[in-house]
């Protein structure tokens, strides 16, 4: 009986954001140093805990509209091997959603950081040498598809324009008078959603983030397509 009512309340705290992983997060910004996060890993942990229950309801409200292959919840200990920065834990907790692979390509993330310093975001951060080539060469054949995505209404009026690295001219082997040279010159294709800290903590956040995530299924849909074909539209899988 004690297990069932464990996992209920898992259920119940699991809609939403938890205000103590933002009082955490405050406090590691005081005390970024591992004898205090020793002294309070278990309630780090605790916190941890809840939150992968927020990231896994999270999923399975996105799997009502997309395939979900893996969440990861990313570790709060940093890298500190080839940063200037030594301080050993991140200020800010995130976990990202991969689409299922080899023919759903792109990825949601989603990053929590007091402040109002929370986004959410999607797209293709790293596209390797190859994906990039075939996506400038897509845009470069023909454009109105990806624009006809990118300026619709709803989408536009919760995502905005792309984010990311952009060459400052033609790439070697195009035209940099080609109509479509903004979308050629990109070497990123993601997009972003800012929220104050009230919103993260509001009741419906995970509903907002998920209807969020519901309006990229077209553009995902396009480049997945894009990616799994080439220029003459057959499968490469």
């Amino acid at each position: 009986m004690a297990f069932f009512i464990f996992i209920e309340i898992l259920n119940i705290m699991s809609q939403s954001i938890p205000e103590e992983l933002f009082v955490f997060l405050k406090k590691i910004e005081k005390n970024n140093n591992r004898e205090w996060f020793n002294e309070h890993k278990p309630e780090f942990k605790a916190i941890e805990l809840e939150m992968k229950a927020v990231f896994n309801h999270l999923g399975d409200l996105m799997n009502a509209h997309d395939q979900i292959e893996k969440i990861k919840v990313f570790r709060i200990y940093r890298d500190v091997r080839f940063s200037k920065n030594k301080l050993p834990y991140k200020t800010h907790f995130a976990g990202s959603f991969a689409r299922k692979k080899p023919e759903l390509r792109g990825n949601y993330y989603v990053h929590l950081q007091p402040n109002n310093k929370s986004f959410i975001a999607n797209g293709f951060w790293d596209p390797n040498k190859e994906d990039l080539l075939r996506i400038r060469k897509e845009f470069e054949t023909d454009d109105s598809e990806i624009r006809d995505i990118l300026n619709h209404s709803a989408f536009k009026s919760v995502w905005g324009d792309f984010k990311g690295e952009a060459l400052k001219t033609a790439p070697k082997g195009f035209d940099k008078t080609h109509p479509a040279i903004d979308l050629i010159r990109r070497k990123q294709f993601t997009f972003t959603k800012e929220f104050t800290d009230q919103e993260v903590l509001s009741e419906d956040f995970i509903s907002q983030v998920n209807e969020a995530f519901k309006l990229v299924r077209p553009y995902f849909d396009y480049m997945s397509d894009v990616l799994t074909t080439n220029l003459n539209g057959e499968s490469i899988l």
